[in-house]
C-alpha cells in the first residue's frame, strides 16, 4: 500500500479526519504563530491528527496541533508544541460556525494546514462523526471501486 502524497504547497494534512467524519463545510483560516513555530511550520514539522478547534468568546482557536520545536533556535526562545492557537476568520464565518456547530453532533475539525503565498493557512471542515458502521461501507465501496477498476483496466489490455 503506497502513501499518499499531499499536494504542492500543503504543509500537513488530517486525512483521518475524512475517515472519520463526513465534511460538511469548509472555511479557510490564517494561523496567529511565533517565529519559531512559522519555521517549524515551513519545514513541515505539524501534525494535526487528534487536533480539533472551538470557539470562545466569539474567537476560534486550534488545540492539540503539534508544531514541533525549531532546532536552530534555542530553549529560551522556542514555542510549547501544543499550545492553544488563535485562528483568523471574519466576524461573520464565526458566527455561523458558531451556529453550525451547537448543532447535534456537529464538530469543528482542522484538515490542513498550507501556505498561500507567505502566510500560513489552515482549512478548517464544519464535520459530523461516523458511525463505525459509515466507515465499513466506505472501505467496502473503495474496495468494490478498486475491483470495477481492475477489471475495466484488465480488459483494456485484452
Amino acid at each position: 500500500m503506497g502513501t499518499k502524497q499531499t499536494s504542492p504547497g500543503v504543509v500537513a494534512d488530517n486525512r483521518k479526519a475524512h475517515h472519520d467524519y463526513d465534511i460538511e463545510e469548509t472555511y479557510e483560516a490564517g494561523i496567529v504563530l511565533t517565529g519559531s513555530e512559522i519555521k517549524s511550520v515551513r519545514a513541515s514539522r505539524v501534525n494535526l491528527r487528534g487536533s480539533y478547534a472551538r470557539v470562545y468568546n466569539d474567537e476560534v482557536f486550534l488545540y492539540d496541533a503539534h508544531i514541533s520545536p525549531y532546532e536552530q533556535s534555542g530553549t529560551l526562545y522556542n514555542h510549547e508544541p501544543t499550545r492553544p492557537r488563535k485562528l483568523l476568520l471574519h466576524r461573520r464565518e464565526i458566527s455561523r460556525i458558531n451556529g453550525q456547530i451547537r448543532q447535534k453532533g456537529l464538530t469543528l475539525v482542522p484538515l490542513k494546514i498550507y501556505f498561500k503565498g507567505r502566510i500560513a493557512k489552515i482549512e478548517l471542515g464544519v464535520a459530523r462523526g461516523k458511525k463505525s458502521y459509515d466507515k465499513r461501507e466506505d472501505i467496502a465501496k473503495r474496495e468494490a471501486d478498486r475491483t470495477i477498476e481492475r477489471v475495466m483496466k484488465s480488459r483494456r489490455h485484452d
